[in-house]
């Protein structure tokens, strides 16, 4: 019994520290038991480098097979807890078998880390960058350590991006045309626009426009789509008359967006789509919606 105690004990501390860590922009993140806490902050293409510090307790040694740490990008959905499917996985052997006496230091370098996708925190799935450290041991379960870090990607204005033109109708009710500055947008952007009244015969009392993400993740019969509404901007309040325009001007920054994700990896896709919305004295609702892309600008 006493064996089967000490095989649960903690044998060692292991600390991941970053080279650059006391320099390197952190941000925030949400961990699973609800805290948050602020992780160094990555792009793609970017060095990861450090030293790992394994230290035993109580003056005791620590048997083990080899010591490794990998870097692991991971997608895990949460109908499917558990199973994490990883697109980045490389590793570096810290050290062969042997015995660890007291304190050791380790350093390990991953140059130039392909990270393609951003971290994402969803309703159904999270992505997300780790490092991980392995004490590999016989008879009893490994020690392993695990520190989180962020990964965004920056992206250039687009070439082409074209406005949005559409129209809403009811036939010899309503006819009303709107447009959008563009389709495709920095998360610090301004989306700006008008609405024209060609024909109103019907009282309509109110018009919003709102920022809707859609997240969908899996596939065939296990898809599951989540439609959060992030934002509601009243337009306007009161009944429009024929030949009437109505500005839109709607800030981006206040709203917690992230880029578009589109298939990422053939697990989950998060789309954002603007949804404007008309509210009649009887309390009908007609809408329009139209999809948007969301993008990170590199920060000056």
């Amino acid at each position: 019994m006493n064996y089967l105690i000490g095989a649960f004990k903690r044998h060692c501390d292991i600390s991941i520290i970053f080279s650059d860590g006391k320099t390197r922009k952190k941000a925030s993140m949400k961990k699973e038991n609800g805290q948050t806490v602020m992780v160094p902050l990555f792009q793609s293409q970017e060095n990861i480098a450090g030293e790992v510090i394994i230290e035993p307790l109580h003056g005791k040694k620590v048997e083990h097979n080899g010591v490794k740490i990998e870097l692991l990008g991971q997608i895990e959905l949460y109908f499917d807890r558990g199973n994490f499917y990883d697109f980045t996985s490389l590793v570096r052997e810290l050290d062969v078998p042997g015995d660890l006496y007291e304190r050791k230091t380790y350093p390990f370098e991953f140059s130039t880390v392909e990270m393609p996708y951003e971290s994402y925190s969803g309703v159904n799935v999270r992505l997300r960058y780790i490092l991980k450290v392995t004490i590999s041991r016989n008879y009893v379960s490994n020690i392993v350590e695990y520190q989180d870090f962020l990964v965004r990607n920056y992206s250039p204005p687009p070439t082409i991006n074209n406005s949005i033109k559409m129209e809403v109708g009811i036939e010899d009710c309503l006819h009303i045309e709107f447009e959008y500055n563009k389709s495709k947008y920095h998360l610090k952007d301004v989306i700006l626009g008008k609405i024209y009244f060609l024909l109103v015969r019907i009282k309509i009392k109110n018009m919003e426009l709102e920022i809707r993400r859609r997240e969908s993740t899996g596939s065939g019969p296990n898809t599951y789509v989540e439609t959060e509404t992030l934002a509601k901007f009243e337009l306007m309040d009161g009944a429009p008359v024929r030949g009437e325009s109505i500005p839109i001007r709607l800030f981006l920054s206040p709203y917690e967006l992230t880029p578009t994700y589109r298939n990422t990896n053939n697990k989950f896709s998060v789309k954002y789509f603007l949804n404007l919305v008309l509210l009649d004295e009887e309390d009908r609702r007609y809408f329009k919606q139209q999809e948007i892309t969301i993008y990170r600008l590199q920060e000056t």
